[in-house]
């Protein structure tokens, strides 16, 4: 009996080690999914934020990379070089427009047509592509023409080659056609509908995509989720157009005032980082020079003002230029990347009224007499404590001086007016008539 119940405990030993080992083992071949969370617009950080997570996707060998996706679009260039992520990874992507309520409009419905497999979640839609202005209003005829057949054929092209309905892409450039996920579903636009992405996972295992024929192990994968770090969030903050412009103008402003109140410290340093961090932002954003150079004809107004005595038409002129430049700043743009008219007219008309301000408080001081050393004397009332006849004694400001006088001999109190001060500190003085005549009638 003994030697049986060893023998019972070796064998459930050995059974549970089985176990343990074929558990590991169908784990390690489980398949794995890089789930990749954007619900953003798209522009160039973003669009670094999704590319490097293909990478990895390719880097670290996973079955496939699904985008979340919920974007009301961007910016055409960040778009484009999205797109060609996607058609040049060596792992499936899978752009999965979720979760509900979410959409795929303009890039985004671009974004969703060029991946492997193009999913939505139910009360999602997807479409409005069709391009616009900067500010969102209509593009010049012939220049609308060679912009929306450019998308046009680009949607297509992306539809068709992977197996979707090249009609409905062309429709949503061109009339701006957009669909809810089961008409979506049903019009062959995307490939899948499902609530949630452990569904989506088992309802597109083995399926094969076109053109690159991937063959898709997804059922029952492992899940790696993927977000934008901190960093990225705050470089896709700066590079909101108002803020930039915001920043610009607070730089301008601080340096311009530091200029011309050298000593300050404080206004230099804010207007050298607020300028700094709005220059990172140009760098981001495609800049039309045109607006540009508006805005720095701009500073050359606001500057000028302080030296020319122009009434405010510099600094007017200023404000024009700057407003004016502002909204020509960021074209050509996608939807959302453009000024406000409203903030450029209130940053214009607040740099142009601090900067009259502080010119003309610059001008006074400018064209003020000087109040230091001998000048400070002239001008100032004394009382006379020894005859000036024509030399004696006076007090003035509480202190003893020398003076002298070209007119009538001025006797013991009189009150007298200092007229100028010689080489030797000796006062030239004369009688004060006005406090003469006060003091003679009291």
């Amino acid at each position: 009996m003994p030697r049986l119940r060893g023998f019972s405990y070796s064998f459930l030993l050995l059974a549970a080690a089985l176990a343990l080992a074929g558990s590991a083992a169908a784990q390690e071949t489980a398949p794995r999914v890089l789930a990749v969370e954007f619900s953003n617009d798209i522009n160039p950080v973003t669009q670094e934020y999704l590319t490097d997570a293909i990478e990895r996707g390719e880097r670290e060998d996973y079955d496939a990379v699904v985008i979340e996706l919920d974007t009301p679009g961007g910016l055409d260039s960040a778009m484009r070089e999205i797109i060609k992520k996607e058609l040049d990874a060596d792992v499936p992507v899978v752009v999965y427009v979720a979760p509900p309520g979410s959409r795929a409009a303009s890039a985004g419905a671009f974004i969703t047509l060029a991946a492997d497999v193009a999913a939505m979640a139910p009360a999602t839609n997807i479409g409005s592509s069709t391009p616009v202005a900067v500010g969102g209003g209509e593009i010049p005829d012939d220049l609308r023409r060679k912009v929306v057949n450019d998308a046009a054929a680009y949607a297509r092209e992306l539809a068709e080659t992977h197996g979707r309905n090249g009609d409905w892409a062309e429709q949503a450039v061109r009339s701006a056609s957009n669909l809810g996920a089961q008409e979506a579903l049903e019009q062959n636009v995307v490939d899948v509908v499902a609530p949630d992405l452990p569904t989506l996972l088992e309802e597109i295992d083995g399926m094969r995509t076109e053109p690159k024929g991937f063959v898709l192990n997804t059922a029952g994968a492992t899940v790696d989720r993927v977000e934008m770090s901190l960093w990225k969030r705050v470089l896709d903050l700066l590079v909101d157009p108002n803020l930039i412009v915001l920043l610009m103008s607070i730089g301008v402003l601080g340096i311009t005032i530091e200029i011309l109140n050298p000593g300050l410290i404080l206004p230099g340093t804010v207007g050298v980082i607020s300028l700094i961090i709005g220059l990172f932002g140009l760098q981001v954003l495609p800049v039309s020079w045109a607006g540009l150079l508006l805005m720095l004809l701009a500073v050359g107004f606001f500057g000028a003002e302080a030296f020319v005595p122009s009434h405010g038409a510099l600094a007017l002129a200023g404000a024009i230029s700057f407003v004016v430049g502002a909204l020509m700043l960021f074209d050509p743009a996608g939807e959302g990347y453009q000024v406000s008219i409203w903030v450029a007219l209130a940053v214009g008309g607040t740099l142009a009224l601090v900067t009259a301000i502080v010119a003309t408080k610059v001008i006074r001081a400018r064209r003020a007499p000087t109040k230091t050393g001998r000048e400070e004397m002239v001008g100032e009332i004394g009382v006379v404590r020894n005859a000036v006849a024509p030399s004696g004694l006076v007090n003035v400001h509480g202190e003893i001086w020398k003076a002298h006088t070209d007119g009538e001999p001025l006797a013991v109190g009189e009150y007298v007016r200092v007229q100028g001060v010689g080489e030797d500190l000796v006062l030239e003085v004369a009688r004060a008539e006005e406090l003469a005549a006060v003091a003679a009638s009291s």
